[in-house]
């Protein structure tokens, strides 16, 4: 059996997900599912558990503290040996590190795919993966990131939290990975207090555990909206999954539940206060909303005040109609 390996080092779930259709693309190609070298913190092992186009998932062991497994030169030692024992037949790297591509030739991998090296300035995060794979293996078409889910567990995620059809149901994705990403609970507390008049909703509330993420969520759980509101702050990723494919539309921060609410199939408004927009729109189940006065956002944009909860209330009717 042919055996493959894809290295995306990126940090993050989101940038994970985003490259999930090039993945696939390479195992649509040689009829085999890929493994995957990813940074832990992708959380990779969580949500691609079920995905049937990816094999293994093995653990890039590098921290900012230089001193992971991999790190340095002994790291790269450690990787050489852990690459040899697996016995891959090839190897695509989705970055420019001569690092990785002299460690995939010691590791004895025949055939070597990777970014041009070198040239790691201005790298667009989709065209550059998609110019890749047309020069490796010819492919020009790409889904959106597909995640997949066992169907018992969504099936068991409706009957546990009695998640009903003739409800509307909405997951609020209020967290973020920097405050300037994170919008203020007024702004989802007045989408609520628009939707809710025209819709019966119940509405789960991704997020994690930083301090400022739970401030968030109790002043939204405190609300007059509190009784209507799921917390899923104390599940991990995995267990979220199925709650998220139970519902009918996402409004989400630029977070890690956008990438995953989309990848799951699920229509979702992205807010986009402070990150450049392809983050936002790269899948065509997202629908982003910028700040007024602020089309072209990007980093620095700093424009969390200015999502427009009328602008979110429209765009979720027009999804749900």
């Amino acid at each position: 059996m042919m055996r493959i390996l894809a290295v995306q080092n990126r940090m993050g779930i989101g940038d994970t997900v985003i490259f999930l259709p090039f993945i696939e693309a390479i195992s649509k190609k040689y009829s085999t599912p890929v493994n995957l070298l990813v940074r832990e913190n992708s959380k990779a092992e969580q949500f691609l558990k079920d995905t049937n186009y990816i094999n293994q998932i093995y653990i890039l062991d590098r921290n900012a503290s230089s001193n992971g497994k991999h790190d340095g030169f002994f790291g790269a030692i450690n990787l050489i040996s852990d690459l040899k024992k697996k016995k891959f037949n090839k190897i695509f790297i989705f970055n420019s590190s001569l690092r990785f591509n002299i460690i995939a030739k010691i590791a004895l991998i025949k055939e070597i795919y990777q970014y041009p090296l070198f040239k790691k300035e201005k790298q667009h995060i989709t065209e550059t993966a998609k110019k890749f794979i047309y020069d490796s293996i010819n492919e020009t078409k790409f889904n959106d990131p597909k995640i997949i889910i066992n169907k018992d567990k969504i099936l068991k995620a409706a009957t546990e939290l009695n998640i009903n059809r003739q409800n509307t149901n909405i997951i609020l994705g209020i967290g973020g990975s920097g405050p300037t990403k994170r919008i203020p609970a007024k702004i989802f507390l007045a989408f609520m207090e628009k939707i809710t008049k025209v819709k019966k909703c119940r509405f789960f509330l991704a997020t994690g555990q930083n301090e400022d993420e739970q401030k968030i969520l109790k002043e939204i759980l405190f609300s007059k909206f509190g009784k209507q509101c799921i917390p899923l702050d104390k599940m991990n990723i995995y267990e979220t999954l199925p709650i998220i494919k139970n519902c009918d539309a996402a409004v989400c921060n630029d977070t890690s539940y956008s990438h995953l609410s989309a990848a799951l199939g699920i229509d979702t408004i992205t807010l986009m206060a402070d990150t450049p927009l392809i983050y936002g729109s790269y899948n065509s189940k997202m629908h982003p909303i910028t700040p007024d006065g602020i089309p072209n956002v990007t980093h620095n944009s700093l424009g969390k005040n200015k999502i427009n909860p009328e602008k979110i209330f429209q765009k979720i009717i027009n999804i749900l109609s």
